[in-house]
This record gives structure tokens, sequence and C-alpha cells, in this order.
């Protein structure tokens, strides 16, 4: 702020380097503004497919069967195991 015999001059800078004048009672603000263009989402629901379903039911019944035969080998190695001791 520069003072010239009770008169107040106050300056602001701009992001485009421009000095912009302002009075006294004038209070300097900042001032943003967005342009949000807007935006929209489109959800469709599609039914699965006869082969996505049959897909699905053999990879169940494929993991259950391998996990259970894990299972059934380790048990089985552990009960045989014991009676040879």
């Amino acid at each position: 702020m520069m003072t010239k015999a009770h008169d107040v001059v106050g300056y602001q800078m701009l992001a485009q380097s421009q000095v912009m004048h302002y009075d006294e009672m004038d209070v300097p603000e900042a001032k943003f503004s967005y342009d949000l263009s807007p935006m929209a989402v489109v959800v469709i629901h599609k039914g699965r497919r006869w082969y996505d379903f049959v897909t699905s039911v053999c990879a169940i019944i494929g993991g259950t069967f391998t996990v259970v035969g894990l299972i059934d080998a380790a048990l089985y190695k552990i009960i045989k195991g014991g009676k040879q001791l």
C-alpha cells in the first residue's frame, strides 16, 4: 500500500501479472471459478449368458473336487504313516 496525503491506494497482483487498483474500503479477495462439465454414468444390467453360468458351475465343482482330494491324500498319509511306526 502506498500513502499519499491520506489517500490509500492498494494494488492487487493477478495471475496474468496485471495490476488492479481498489479503493481503501474495498477488501481484496481471491476468486476461483471452475467450469465442470456435467458427467453421466450409464449403468446397463445385462443378464448372464448360459455358458457363463455353466463355466462357473464347472469351476466350483472342479475346485471342490481338488480340495477334497488334497484333504483325502493328507489324511491318508497321516493315518497310514502312523500305522507303520
